[in-house]
C-alpha cells in the first residue's frame, strides 16, 4: 500500500479514537479542524442537531498565505480568528476542541491559539 494512503487511514483511526471522547453539545459545540496540504478548515458543530454553527477556511482568508516565510501558519492564525468571530456572532463562547486526528502542533496549534485569542474558551 502506498505510504500516503496508509497515513490517511491511520489519521482516520486516530480521529475516530478522539471522537469517542469529544462530543459537541448545544452548550459546548465542537470546534473541528481539517488540514489538507494547501488549506486548513475549521467548523463549529452542534452534534446533538448535526448542524454547523460557524465555519472558516483558508480559502476565504486569502488562500496560500502571501509572501511571508510560513504562509500556511499565517493562514491558520487567520482562520482561527475568523471562526472565533463567527462563533461569537452565533452566541457561542465555549467549545470542545477536536484536532481531527492530527498532532497538536504547527498549523493545528496555531489555529487553536488564534481561536482562544478570538474569544473562544476550551
Amino acid at each position: 500500500m502506498p505510504k500516503d494512503r496508509d497515513a490517511r487511514k491511520l489519521r482516520t483511526v486516530r480521529h475516530l479514537r478522539v471522537r469517542k471522547k469529544v462530543v459537541g453539545s448545544p452548550e459546548r459545540p465542537r470546534l473541528c479542524v481539517f488540514r489538507s496540504l494547501k488549506f486548513i478548515y475549521a467548523q463549529v458543530i452542534d452534534d446533538a442537531k448535526g448542524h454547523t454553527l460557524a465555519y472558516a477556511s483558508s480559502k476565504e482568508t486569502g488562500g496560500e498565505g502571501g509572501t511571508s516565510v510560513k504562509p500556511k501558519l499565517a493562514d491558520s492564525v487567520a482562520v482561527g480568528k475568523l471562526v472565533a468571530e463567527r462563533a461569537r456572532a452565533q452566541g457561542v463562547t465555549q467549545v470542545v476542541f477536536d484536532r481531527g486526528g492530527y498532532k497538536y502542533h504547527g498549523r493545528v496549534k496555531a489555529l487553536a491559539d488564534a481561536a482562544r485569542a478570538g474569544g473562544l474558551e476550551f
